[in-house]
């Protein structure tokens, strides 16, 4: 597990679960779909990758394919991270 995905999913037990384990939820499942986040949770889990790794996310960039399921997000942050570093 990298890095990235272990902060992550430390922030969505202790923000959405509660307290929950976060470790069970597979990388892909919907975020959204199986009611762990809303839109003010996207907004929260955005607020949290802006400040965490340092990105500055657009608002065309908010959107299910980026940030529905573990796996997308931490896809989305490696390659945002990969475009800063070229």
């Amino acid at each position: 597990m990298s890095a990235v995905e272990s902060d992550l999913r430390a922030f969505i037990a202790e923000n959405f679960m509660y307290g929950g384990d976060a470790a069970a939820l597979p990388t892909d499942r919907s975020l959204i779909d199986e009611g762990l986040i809303d839109s003010t949770g996207v907004l929260e889990l955005v607020s949290f990758l802006e400040e965490k790794f340092g990105l500055v996310i657009g608002d065309e960039e908010i959107v299910p394919a980026n940030l529905d399921s573990i796996a997308a997000i931490v896809a989305f942050v490696d390659g945002k991270h990969a475009r800063v570093a070229a």
